[in-house]
This record gives C-alpha cells, sequence and structure tokens, in this order.
C-alpha cells in the first residue's frame, strides 16, 4: 500500500501539484467492529499474543481483531458554558488514520494507520516530510511535546502547532489570538476526513491492522483523485 500511495504521489507532483506553502498533520477515529472478549481473552491480547494463540479454533480466530483499541474521545465543553459542566466522554473502538495535508494543493501527501489507543503526537515524525519544499507545519496541541519541536527545528522546518493552556491558569490573551489564527489554516485538514466519512461512508469491517491500512489508503487515494480531478478541471478551465 505504501508504494502504491508513493507512485500516485509522484505522479501528483510530476503533474505540476507541489507540496507548498506548508503541511497540516491531523488523525481521525475510524470504526470497527467490537469485539465480544471475555477478561483473560483481553489480557492475552494486551501481552501480545496472535489470534492462532488465543483461539484453537482456526475458524474462530480469523474472524477475531486482536489489533484495534479502546480509547476514548473527549467532547470539549463550551467555553462560556454553565458553571459544573464537565468534558463529555466517548468511547470508541477502531482505529486512527494520521494524515498529512499540503497547504496549498490539498492532497494528502502522507498516511499512517494505528489502533485507536495510539497517542497523535508520536506520530508526527512519520508524516511530516522534509524532501517537499512546505516547511510550515500546522497541528493541534496533542502534537506540543519538546520532542517534536526539537525534530521540526532540527530539520530546518517551522512550527505552527497550537500552544496548550497553561494548567490551571487562563489562556493568555496573545496565545489565544496565536491559535485562532492557526486554527483557520488547521481546519483545511478536516476536509477529508467528512468527506471520507460522510460521502465515501469509511468504516473498517476487515481484520487487522494490515487490512485496514489498506482500506484506509485506498480511501486515501481515493480522496487525491478527487483533488486532482478538481484541479485538472480548474486548469482547462483557465486554458
Amino acid at each position: 500500500m505504501d508504494d502504491l500511495f508513493a507512485a500516485f504521489g509522484r505522479q501528483i507532483m510530476a503533474s505540476g501539484y507541489q507540496a507548498a506553502h506548508g503541511q497540516v498533520v491531523d488523525a481521525s477515529l475510524i470504526s470497527a467492529p467490537k469485539q465480544r472478549l471475555t477478561q483473560s481473552e483481553k489480557a492475552r491480547i494486551k501481552a501480545g499474543k496472535s489470534a492462532s494463540d488465543i483461539w484453537d479454533n482456526p475458524n474462530k480466530a480469523s474472524q477475531k481483531d486482536t489489533s484495534a483499541r479502546w480509547t476514548i474521545k473527549y467532547s470539549k465543553k463550551k467555553e462560556h458554558a454553565p458553571k459544573g459542566c464537565v468534558d463529555i466522554a466517548i468511547p470508541h473502538y477502531g482505529y486512527k488514520s494520521h494524515i498529512m495535508i499540503d497547504k496549498s494543493r490539498r492532497f494528502i501527501r502522507s498516511f499512517k494507520v494505528t489502533d485507536a489507543g495510539c497517542h497523535d503526537g508520536a506520530q508526527l515524525e512519520d508524516l511530516v516530510r522534509t524532501d517537499i519544499p512546505a516547511k510550515g507545519v500546522w497541528a493541534d496541541t496533542a502534537y506540543k511535546s519538546n520532542r517534536n519541536e526539537a525534530w521540526l527545528s532540527r530539520h530546518g522546518l517551522v512550527s505552527h502547532i497550537h500552544c496548550k493552556k497553561p494548567r490551571g491558569q487562563p489562556m493568555p490573551t496573545h496565545v489565544k489570538r496565536a491559535n485562532s489564527a492557526r486554527s483557520r489554516i488547521r481546519a483545511i485538514v478536516e476536509h477529508p476526513f467528512a468527506d471520507q466519512k460522510h460521502r465515501m461512508g469509511l468504516k473498517v469491517r476487515t481484520i487487522g491492522l494490515a487490512r485496514a491500512t489498506i482500506k484506509i489508503g485506498m480511501a486515501n487515494m481515493a480522496y487525491n483523485l478527487q483533488r486532482l480531478i478538481y484541479h485538472e478541471t480548474q486548469r482547462m478551465k483557465c486554458a
């Protein structure tokens, strides 16, 4: 899948659609069928056992996904919500699609698929590309860490990652304004996820991380094909 995606990416670049003006990174949860497991089976999965090690029946083992994971997604309360309101915790089971799109043409330039429990920020180095002209990097606070900032600086990239709110203190006004400006740019990375989930109906109904990667990778290529058709149509109109 990686080779196929990279080959299509090279064709996009060869068509004149270079990645310029910046890289925008984000992740989205992709649901998978929930597994009915005993506590013993859950413990063995967490210990890294394969399906064939856990279930003697090969037919049963082939239907068990030991790669997908549970995570909690928090829906943030409104800034001016009544006192006492709390964030809403929503459990989610499945995988996570991590992507990087370029700021100018908005093609998906790189992607990675992990289980839903993997932290977004740990995937930054695998998504951001150092071989393209786009040097600015936009991402939300999940990617804000000393390690990521040092890595970006070491590779000559400019960080536009959102600043975190100080613990127990209000967000400084100048930081809030800076984050707001970053949000206007970062919002474009939500478009591929929205298109894939709402128009394509993207879900994972396969077993295992490898198949999930192919399913999500094909959806990413389909989105890029849409973008390529759009840009080619615009080019023909201007010709």
